[in-house]
């Protein structure tokens, strides 16, 4: 396959003008408009709705927050502990929670994305590892086409380690890198070799992880566009099916631990844009296909395909090829997405722990959609994944007149149109290859929620460049 063409640069006025806080749209709506008003006594009710749709499979998502260290850049909810014994006990009640899941659901078990996420999921021992498996493999169908994923630190995890994730079935590992070079890992405090990475992913692949995820960050302390191409190459040539390139969510005032950088030694917002053309060049040029916002894919890999047929979804799990009409979260802080309706647990390990033992669900917020929430829902999900939406495919799903319903976002969407972001077609609307850039801003139009705004100062959301 002949690789794509060097990106068009947007000037530095435009990139100006857009740059804004704006939502990554892992849901519409966003975490920000979860309340409490969803509890447990609502979740179950979910659950007993999903429970019909006996015939469709599930996704299913496990947290495992613990970590020797925190990473100063992390927006993750993570616990950092050396004491095994505070991972133990959360092992325990996650295996109640497990069974108080499936107790709720006895005519669907059928899994079809499975994944593992932290925290530092291979900070669990092997024997742990096989436990957890256990807990779900006993009470849920992993099914045969099932994607089954997990997060790995590759500075912690172990060649044994990988042999059992294998033994399992597991089938497709993400590995962390965000960054090479060593004076960035000194400010971020994450130390990681080139070597150990290296050697670990070629040790997971000769065991037959042929489904691998490099994750990296551009936006970090220190970068520059020398140290990051240096980076990339070294990614490149390990040829991984698929690459994250994640911008740094700079939230200082979200995440504490954040608040120790220098700010001076981060990237301006131009230099931060030359590292994502800068990315997104290096992987055009190695043959891979842009994948949404942030993704980048071979083109016989599942993702690729999916896009090209634009048939690609996304979920709190990420981009997949495997959509699942309802989606279960276990753990502190996992948000399950069922029957119309967003519930996230207990972000406390206390305050888990004490739902468990009083024998409730342990979910604390969530989010009911309703008629209009869905129909946006749907819209930002297209654009987002596919940077394609099909106007009368929209009109035929919800039953509205596109023009009318949306009558306000189309004349707002004149001015990305203007300037060469995105055509607006007849019959569909969809991002240009310069566009693609600002689909968090064109997915913002559609946001009723934002056009309310949060009557909050503060901004919510990280910087959508």
């Amino acid at each position: 396959m002949a690789s794509q063409k060097k990106t068009p640069r947007v000037s530095l006025d435009l990139l100006k003008k857009y740059e804004c806080s704006g939502p990554r749209y892992t849901s519409y709506p966003t975490a920000v408009e979860f309340n409490e008003t969803f509890n447990h006594e609502s979740y179950d009710a979910k659950l007993a709705e999903a429970n019909r749709a006996s015939a469709e499979p599930l996704s299913f998502y496990v947290h495992l927050p613990f970590c020797e260290e925190r990473c100063s850049f992390c927006g993750c909810h993570v616990v950092i502990t050396k004491k095994r014994d505070v991972s133990r006990r959360y092992i325990d009640y996650l295996k109640r929670e497990i069974e108080m899941l499936a107790d709720r659901l006895p005519d669907r078990r059928g899994v079809v994305q499975y994944h593992w996420g932290g925290g530092t999921p291979t900070y669990q021992s092997v024997d742990e590892i096989r436990e957890i498996w256990k807990a779900v493999a006993d009470r849920f169908e992993i099914l045969p086409e099932a994607e089954v994923a997990i997060e790995v630190d590759p500075r912690v995890t172990t060649r044994e380690q990988i042999d059992v994730l294998r033994e399992l079935g597991f089938n497709r590992l993400s590995l962390g890198v965000q960054d090479f070079t060593p004076e960035v890992q000194a400010a971020i405090n994450r130390n990681q070799d080139e070597k150990s990475t290296r050697d670990l992913y070629n040790y997971a692949t000769s065991v037959g992880f042929d489904s691998m995820n490099l994750d990296l960050i551009y936006g970090l302390p220190l970068q520059t566009p020398k140290t990051f191409a240096d980076s990339l190459k070294s990614v490149i040539e390990l040829r991984p099916g698929r690459v994250a390139v994640y911008s740094f969510a700079f939230v200082p005032w979200i995440r504490g631990n954040q608040k120790g950088f220098d700010e001076s030694t981060l990237p301006s917002a131009e230099e931060k844009l030359e590292l994502f053309y800068l990315a997104l060049d290096s992987f055009l040029g190695a043959g891979y296909r842009q994948i949404g916002m942030d993704h980048f894919a071979l083109p016989e890999d599942e993702l690729s395909v999916a896009m090209e047929k634009r048939a690609l979804h996304r979920n709190f799990m990420g981009y997949t090829t495997k959509p699942a009409s309802d989606m279960l979260g276990v753990g502190v802080s996992s948000i399950g997405d069922l029957a119309g309706a967003f519930a996230q647990n207990e972000k406390k390990l206390s305050r888990y722990y004490e739902a468990i033992d009083s024998g409730r669900m342990p979910v604390v917020r969530g989010f009911e959609l309703g008629d209009d929430d869905k129909i946006r829902r749907y819209v930002i999900a297209n654009i987002m994944c596919n940077f394609h939406l099909d106007r009368r495919l929209v009109e035929e799903k919800f039953g509205i007149d596109f023009d009318r319903y949306f009558a306000v976002e189309l004349e707002e969407l004149q001015i990305p149109e203007k300037h060469g972001f995105v055509t607006i077609g007849e019959d569909a609307i969809e991002l240009t290859q310069a566009g693609r850039l600002f689909v968090r801003n064109v997915c913002m139009i559609f946001d009723s929620y934002l056009r309310k705004g949060n009557g909050d100062e503060k901004p919510v959301f990280s910087k959508t460049i």
